[in-house]
Parts: structure tokens; C-alpha cells; sequence
């Protein structure tokens, strides 16, 4: 049976990194929905062109444009052994059409690792990375500091700090990703496919939980 995984996880706990190396440890297609979004847009799908008409109004995109553009991926020859899915589902709505449209493949959502780490861990993570003006690269002020402050290493531009990246705005992103996110959690809690693992560790730690977790032998 194909491997179908929803790895959830609040922002700054390492949740990219960690599906990269498991989709890939894994061997099958880490789906993120924020590409799935921008690639259908960026192609001007027939699923794109719609989301875009609702994002240019202000409006959240419906639940059935996004399972359709999931649906497609998914149909893709690479999913034939399954996927890690990221940033869906959102909502327990959307959990419940995942389950409808992955029965239609013969398999249902196996397993949901979700990375938890103490809100002042992940805040401190956020709220300290700066971005170089020229090329986008990468500082923290205390987990990789510039050798000259507000200077990039590498092409000696102004660092700044973009405004989902301040304090305020870090804490925000972070309170409501628990509260939007905290019904589904309940959700594959009571399923029994809801396996909480600890973020606050080495990355080499983190993976390791995971596989544990995601291909128990």
C-alpha cells in the first residue's frame, strides 16, 4: 500500500527541513500546498487561474479548488508509492476530504508526525533572521551571527529584517497557528495516528524520532 503522511508543525520548529530529508529517505514526493499554490499559478492551470481569482479579491481559496490541485499531484507518476504532505490539511473539514480522496487510491493517511516545540523557543528562532538586501542569504543574531553586524558575510550587503521575521508579527503567525491547528491535532489524536515528537533537538535527533515514528521496524 502506497505511504500517505501528514507532517504537521507550527512555524520556526524545522518542519521544511525535516520533510526534505524524510520524503527523500522515504523515497516519495514531499508536496508543500504553498508550492502546489504558486506552481498552478505560476502555469496558469485551470486550477490556478481560479485560486488566483479568489486571492486577488481577498478571499480564502474554497477547500475544493485546493483538494482539486492536490487530487492532480497526486494522480502524478512519483505518488505511485504515496507522499508527505505539508501544509495539508489545514482544517478538519479539509482532513475528511483527504480521507474521501486518498480511499479513491486504494490508501488513507498512515501516520502524522507533529513537531512541537515551547511558543518562546519558536519565537526566538523567528524573530532572529536577518536577510541580506542583495542575494536573500540567511543570518541569525545568535545561531549564526554576521561576522560584522548588519553586514552580509558573503556580499557585504545591508542585512535587514523582513516584517513576518519581527517580533510581533513572529508571535502572531505562531498563536494562530496553534489555534487553527489545535482541532485537527484532536482530530488524528483520536484516530490514533497523531504522534507528537520534540523539535527543540539536534536536527540529526529530530529525523531519527521521525523515522522511528513514520517506518517502524
Amino acid at each position: 500500500m502506497a505511504t500517505y503522511i501528514v507532517l504537521l508543525g507550527p512555524p520556526g520548529v524545522g518542519k521544511g527541513t525535516q520533510a526534505k530529508i524524510l520524503a527523500e529517505r522515504l523515497a516519495i514526493p514531499h508536496i508543500s500546498s504553498g508550492d502546489l499554490f504558486r506552481e498552478n499559478i505560476k502555469n496558469q492551470t485551470e486550477l490556478g487561474r481560479l485560486a488566483q481569482a479568489y486571492m486577488t479579491k481577498g478571499e480564502l481559496v474554497p477547500d475544493e479548488v485546493t483538494i482539486g490541485m492536490i487530487r492532480a499531484r497526486l494522480t502524478m507518476p512519483d505518488c505511485k508509492g504515496g507522499a508527505l504532505l505539508d501544509g495539508f490539511p489545514r482544517t478538519i473539514r479539509q482532513a475528511e476530504a483527504l480521507e474521501a480522496l486518498l480511499a479513491e487510491f486504494g490508501g488513507r493517511v498512515s501516520c502524522v508526525p507533529y513537531l512541537t516545540a515551547e511558543p518562546a523557543v519558536l519565537v526566538d528562532r523567528l524573530s532572529g533572521r536577518w536577510t541580506c538586501r542583495a542575494q536573500g542569504h540567511i543570518f541569525h543574531e545568535k545561531y549564526n551571527p554576521p561576522q560584522t553586524p548588519g553586514i552580509c558575510d558573503l556580499d557585504g550587503s545591508e542585512l535587514y529584517q523582513r516584517e513576518d521575521d519581527k517580533r510581533e508579527t513572529v508571535e502572531n503567525r505562531i498563536r494562530v497557528y496553534f489555534e487553527q491547528t489545535a482541532p485537527l491535532v484532536e482530530y488524528y489524536r483520536r484516530l490514533g495516528r497523531l504522534f507528537e515528537i520534540n523539535g527543540d533537538q539536534p536536527i540529526e535527533a529530530v529525523t531519527a524520532a521521525l523515522l522511528a515514528v513514520v517506518n517502524p521496524s
